[in-house]
């Protein structure tokens, strides 16, 4: 089974729920965030966005270092 990267380095042992889309590590309910990003499509424009966000799992770290710390999940 999959455990969590991040409670492995804290020397606790949880399994994973998922997995971050950016790093790919296994991470738990604790550590996992969802994040929703508009759906765009549509080429040649007009570009549409989609009704509904598409939602997708990542870490903190991910979240941090790539959306900034201005970003919510």
């Amino acid at each position: 089974m999959l455990k969590c990267y991040d409670c492995l380095e804290k020397g606790k042992d949880s399994e994973a729920v998922g997995v971050c889309i950016i790093c790919g590590k296994g991470l738990c309910m604790e550590h996992i965030k969802q994040v929703e990003f508009p759906m765009k499509g549509g080429y040649p424009l007009p570009h549409v966005t989609l009704k509904k966000e598409l939602p997708r799992m990542m870490c903190r770290e991910c979240i941090d270092s790539t959306l900034g710390e201005d970003f919510c999940v």
